[in-house]
C-alpha cells in the first residue's frame, strides 16, 4: 500500500505523512461562528474533514479530532468592521448572548448531523476557555511581543516578524499588510496598523465581558484557537484544517501567537480547502447570493430551483478535489443527485450479489475491475483525493449493472477479486466517504425539517412577525403539506 501524502499549505508541497506520535494522529479544525445560521460555504470544510478524519482512522490511527465553537468576541482589523459578531447579532434579535448561542450550535449540530458527519472527539467553545486565552496573552506579554493601551493587548506583528518568518504560510509580506490595512476604529491606539488585537476593552454597552489584568474586556478572535489546540493537542501538533479564506489573518496570526507561547511553530501539516462560488462569483453577503443549509435542505431561496437532500449537498462536495474551487448551480446539484441515485442503486445490487464458479474468468474485465478497486487506496493516500475515488466507482457501475442484468456473469471475475470489489465498494461508500441512501429514513429527515420550520415559526409568531410566519404557511401549502394551528400555540401538519 503507498504511503499517504499530503498538501501542505506551509511548503506549498505534498508531504509523507508522519505523525508526531506514532499510531496517533492530533487534528484541529476551526469551527463555526455561532453569531447565526450556517451556509452553503461552511459546509465543504466540515464534510472535507470528516472524510480526512474517517480515512486516517480507517488506516488505523488514534484520531484526537478537536473542532471548536466560536461563541464569543471574532472581530476582524482586516476585511470587515471590527465588532463581536456575537453581541450585535444578539440584539438584534432580543436574545441573551448565549441564548443566541446555544440556538445557533444547536442548529449546527443538526445540519452536520444531516450530513453524516462524525462529532469531533472535543468541541471546546471559546467561552470556556478565556482563562487559558488570558494566560497565553500574559505570556506572550513577558515575551516582548505585546503590549497594553487603554485596556487593549496588542500583538506586535512587527518586531515578530524582524525575529521569525511571518507571513510565509499565506504568502504575505510585511509591508504589503501596512499598505493595505484599513483605518478602522481604534487603529490609532496600535504601534502599527499590522498589529492586531489579543483583547480588546470592552465599553459599557458591551454585553459580552470578561475580568482581566488588562481591565473589563473580551479575547480577539486568533487567541483562542492557539489556547483551545495548545489546551487539547499540545504545543505542536498533526494537522490544523479550515477553510483557505482562513490563511490570513486567522491562521497566520495562529502561528505567531503559538510560537512565542510554545517556542516552536505549532502545527506539521497545514491544510486547507478551496472556496465555493455560486454560478460562478464568490459566495456572500455583499452579492446577496448566500444560501443557508436550512434554505438548501427546504429550497427556499430565489436561487434555488428545489430543495436538496444533504447526502446529494455531501457527494457533490466530494466529487471535487478539496483544494480545487467548487462551484455551485442547480444544474451541478441536479447532476449530482442523479449520479448519486445510480451509484447507490449499484451498492445495494452489488451488496445482493453472490459468486459461484459458472464459467471461465475473464481475464481482461478482472484485472480492470482489480485495478479500479485497488486505486481506491492509491487516490485517498494522494491527498485525500474523493473524486477520483468516485470516478472509479462510476467505472465500475456499468460492470456491476451488467452483472445484476446477468450481461455477463458474475464468474467472469475471479473469487478474490469479487469479494474485493464488494468489499472495498461498501467500505469506501458507507464508511470512508460517509454516503447515505438518499431514501433512507428520509420520513426522519422530514420529520426534522418540519419541526425546524415550525419552531421558527413559531419564534415568528412570538415577534408578531406575520410576514414570516404566513410565508412558511403559504409557501409549505404550495408543496403541498398543510400546517394548522392547533389550541394553545401548537402546530401540526399533514402531507395532502
Amino acid at each position: 500500500m503507498s504511503e499517504l501524502k499530503v498538501y501542505n499549505s506551509y511548503s506549498r508541497q505534498k508531504e509523507v505523512f508522519t505523525p508526531i506520535t506514532p499510531g496517533h494522529v492530533g487534528m484541529y479544525v476551526c469551527g463555526p461562528t455561532v453569531s447565526g445560521e450556517s451556509h452553503l460555504g461552511h459546509a465543504r470544510p466540515y464534510v472535507t474533514f470528516d472524510v480526512v478524519f474517517r480515512y486516517l482512522t480507517h488506516l488505523g490511527y488514534k484520531v484526537r479530532y478537536v473542532r471548536n465553537i466560536t461563541d464569543a468576541g471574532h472581530f476582524e482589523e482586516e476585511g470587515r468592521d471590527a465588532e463581536d459578531k456575537i453581541s450585535k447579532k444578539a440584539i438584534l434579535e432580543k436574545l441573551e448572548p448565549m441564548e443566541l448561542v446555544q440556538k445557533y450550535t444547536n442548529l449546527f449540530h443538526w445540519a452536520m448531523d444531516q450530513f453524516n458527519t462524525i462529532p469531533p472527539s472535543i468541541e471546546p467553545t471559546a467561552t470556556g476557555h478565556i482563562v487559558e486565552q488570558i494566560g497565553m496573552i500574559q505570556e506572550i506579554i513577558r515575551a516582548g511581543y505585546a503590549y497594553e493601551v487603554n485596556g487593549s493587548v496588542y500583538f506586535d506583528v512587527k518586531k515578530y516578524a524582524s525575529d521569525y518568518d511571518y507571513g510565509k504560510l499565506s504568502g504575505r509580506v510585511i509591508d504589503d499588510l501596512l499598505e493595505t490595512t484599513r483605518d478602522l476604529e481604534g487603529q490609532e491606539e496600535k504601534r502599527d496598523k499590522a498589529d492586531f488585537a489579543l483583547w480588546k476593552n470592552a465599553a459599557p454597552e458591551h454585553i459580552m465581558r470578561w475580568q482581566s489584568p488588562w481591565g473589563i474586556g473580551f479575547p480577539g478572535w486568533h487567541i483562542e484557537c492557539s489556547a483551545m489546540a495548545t489546551k487539547y493537542l499540545g504545543s505542536r501538533f498533526d494537522i490544523h484544517g479550515g477553510g483557505m479564506d482562513l490563511m490570513f489573518p486567522h491562521h497566520e496570526s495562529e502561528i505567531a501567537q503559538s510560537t512565542i507561547c510554545n517556542h516552536e511553530a505549532p502545527v506539521r501539516y497545514w491544510m486547507h480547502n478551496n472556496m465555493i462560488t455560486i454560478n460562478g462569483k464568490k459566495m456572500g453577503k455583499s452579492y446577496n447570493n448566500q444560501i443557508t443549509l436550512t434554505q438548501m435542505f427546504s429550497g427556499d431561496n430565489p436561487i434555488l430551483e428545489k430543495a436538496y437532500h444533504p447526502m446529494v449537498i455531501r457527494f457533490f462536495i466530494l466529487q471535487t478535489h478539496y483544494r480545487s474551487t467548487l462551484d455551485f448551480s442547480n444544474e451541478a446539484l441536479q447532476a449530482s443527485e442523479k449520479g448519486l441515485k445510480r451509484l447507490w442503486e449499484a451498492h445495494e445490487q452489488l451488496k445482493k450479489l453472490n459468486w459461484e464458479n459458472t464459467g471461465p474468468v475473464n481475464e481482461e474485465l478482472d484485472k480492470k475491475v482489480k485495478k479500479l478497486v485497488m486505486e481506491f487506496d492509491l487516490f485517498m493516500n494522494d491527498d485525500f483525493n474523493t473524486a477520483k475515488v468516485l470516478a472509479n466507482m462510476f467505472e465500475l457501475v456499468h460492470t456491476i449493472n451488467s452483472m445484476k442484468d446477468k450481461a455477463i456473469p458474475v464468474s467472469s471475475l475471479s473469487a478474490e477479486t469479487f469479494e474485493l470489489l464488494q468489499k472495498q465498494f461498501a467500505l469506501y461508500i458507507e464508511q470512508i466517504l460517509g454516503l447515505k441512501s438518499v431514501t433512507e429514513a428520509d420520513n426522519n429527515k422530514l420529520q426534522g425539517i418540519m419541526q425546524l420550520l415550525i419552531d421558527i415559526r413559531k419564534e415568528a409568531k412570538g415577534k408578531k412577525d406575520f410576514v414570516t410566519s404566513d410565508k412558511i404557511r403559504n409557501q409549505l401549502a404550495q408543496l403541498g403539506i398543510s400546517l394548522k394551528d392547533e389550541k394553545g400555540g401548537e402546530m401540526t401538519w399533514t402531507i395532502e
